[in-house]
């Protein structure tokens, strides 16, 4: 997916430009990040596998593949741009639910000057819109020319500009603090470079042991 990573490049490119740094990437805390990468596998093996004939499996794979991403942005909803991936993810999910797949627009492909096949003949995954799907507004109708010639949907249009956001004020250092405590098991993202007590919250980190009550006297003794 090319056009999300330069989506993302120019708003850390935009971040830095208006006195943003890098450094502030690493103060920032991502809950249930593991869930992320399970995600896109999810929506990637029906693209490889190419069989139309799995139609219902391989709509259930990319439902759950929203279903994941929308946990994780439910876990760290106060980050920015929190509320437009939702909202995204949220739409796209609906429409795949309900048509067993994201419908494509044929005007749509031919103004992204795309080729059908490559867009739409994984079958699994998308497939050409016709008058029985629904919310066909929500569909992929949006149309990206070349160099990138790919046709995405409204919920995509969110979700991509949330991540652009947050992208763009992290790097500014314009972020409230994740007040989720850490995971158990999906342990949270706060800077791979920074030491491990600064990872956590000050009111997670081990609070210093006080000398007992009778004992932290001053001068001499009576």
């Amino acid at each position: 997916m090319p056009v999300v990573l330069v989506i993302l490049a120019l708003a850390v490119i935009a971040g830095l430009a208006t006195g943003g740094s890098l450094r502030f990437l690493e103060r920032s805390r991502i809950h249930w990040w593991a869930l992320a990468p399970i995600a896109l596998v999810l929506q990637l093996i029906p693209m490889l596998g190419g069989s139309a004939g799995r139609v219902g499996l391989a709509a259930a794979m990319l439902v759950t593949s929203y279903v994941l991403l929308l946990a994780v942005v439910a876990v760290n909803r106060h980050v920015p741009g929190a509320a437009l991936m939702a909202t995204g993810l949220l739409f796209n999910v609906a429409v795949v639910a309900l048509n067993g797949g994201m419908p494509v627009s044929r005007a749509a492909i031919r103004d992204a000057g795309a080729k059908g096949a490559i867009v739409i003949e994984d079958g699994a995954k998308h497939h050409v819109m016709t008058d029985a799907d629904v919310l066909t507004p929500l569909a992929d109708v949006v149309p990206v020319p070349q160099p990138f010639g790919i046709v995405l949907s409204i919920g995509d249009v969110l979700l991509y500009g949330g991540m652009a956001w947050w992208c763009f004020a992290v790097t500014r250092g314009r972020f409230r603090e994740n007040r989720r405590p850490p995971a158990r098991r999906l342990k949270m993202y706060r800077g791979i470079h920074s030491p491990a007590a600064y990872r956590l919250p000050a009111r997670y980190r081990r609070a210093p042991v006080s000398a007992p009550l009778g004992e932290a006297r001053s001068g001499t003794s009576p």
